[in-house]
């Protein structure tokens, strides 16, 4: 089959794309290559794809939707896994024009894209834990109510439910929305916990606790995050009845770990330890994440298999093999 993947320089879609090549498919990638990290990170991780036979890489921003809605091979595509996004909760606060941009103007490109296409793809898409906000009862389940974001992130992420919901109701453009949860590895993001902190525990800096370290997340590592995304775009979803042909999956760990625990693991997995600076609560965070993977266990099979402690220790062994800190974003001292 031929993937259309968004994203593809970003720490899920490059993974996701050489699991796809992997597996005998062809993959056109799509990236903007924008600066909110490292650039030379995203092209580290395009490396090992543009060698690679049966995939084809254009750099193009999706809020662009004309320059999208002319790729050559918009009729030949099969399915659309759509991962490209602005990321980041606190980032939202300070630059909240680039989340419409590219999380609600993009999504809405992907939706035209999908909807004008002669082969009507299958359309999976990134959505996240954040939707849930910072007062649903743990474990998540997808049809808890999903009203009160908590950050604009989250807002967008929500608002491309919803527009994916009626673009579902409007055209029939059959659809799979993936709420990821914290997911965590090799070739990450540096905007991440794991990663600053690992970087600033390597340098012996101290690190920022927000909340007084009683928070709980539900960290999904990178592998059974593909293995997830894999299953539902290898597979012909079934949308009986439904009134329209829309699906949202949790794709988590379903073991959450309190905040001092994970510092606990990454003091163990670097051999340092961590001088701790208590901070409030950050706007736009939350207490908790947890996710209920069950309805994705039903009907794809899924079961991460990763154990924190594991992940971890990959992704320490990584930093230090990699020189991962050339692409950790500044220090604060």
């Amino acid at each position: 089959m031929l993937f259309l993947v968004t994203g593809v320089a970003g720490f899920i879609g490059s993974r996701l794309a050489l699991a796809l090549l992997d597996s005998g498919h062809r993959v056109i990638g799509l990236d903007n290559l924008n600066a909110y990290y490292p650039v030379a990170l995203k092209q580290a991780r395009l490396q090992p794809l543009l060698g690679r036979s049966g995939f084809t890489f254009t750099q193009l921003d999706l809020s662009d939707h004309e320059a999208l809605l002319a790729l050559p091979e918009r009729d030949e595509v099969d399915r659309v896994i759509h991962l490209a996004a602005q990321a980041g909760v606190r980032y939202s606060l300070q630059a909240p024009f680039a989340y419409a941009a590219s999380n609600l103007t993009g999504h809405l490109a992907v939706l035209e894209f999908c909807r004008r296409a002669a082969r009507a793809p299958l359309l999976a898409y990134a959505s996240s834990s954040s939707v849930y906000g910072d007062d649903t009862p743990a474990p998540f389940r997808e049809d808890a109510p999903v009203d009160k974001p908590v950050s604009l992130y989250a807002a967008t992420k929500r608002a491309d439910e919803l527009m994916s919901q009626t673009y579902a109701h409007l055209y029939g453009v059959e659809q799979i929305g993936m709420r990821f949860f914290t997911v965590y590895g090799p070739w990450g993001r540096p905007d991440m916990a794991y990663w600053s902190f690992t970087d600033r525990l390597l340098r012996g800096l101290p690190i920022r606790v927000f909340n007084g370290g009683q928070m709980r997340r539900d960290f999904t590592y990178i592998d059974d995050a593909i293995s997830g995304v894999m299953a539902i775009a290898a597979s012909e979803a079934d949308f009986s009845g439904l009134d329209r042909p829309h699906k949202i999956y949790n794709i988590g760990h379903n073991q959450p770990v309190a905040l001092l625990d994970f510092i606990a693991e990454i003091e163990r997995a670097t051999g340092c330890e961590a001088h701790r600076i208590m901070e409030e609560m950050q706007p736009g965070d939350v207490t908790q994440t947890c996710a209920d993977i069950s309805r994705m266990q039903a009907d794809y099979g899924y079961q991460p298999v990763t154990r924190l402690s594991e992940g971890l220790g990959r992704f320490v062994d990584w930093f230090k093999d990699q020189d991962a800190a050339r692409f950790s974003l500044p220090a604060d001292g």
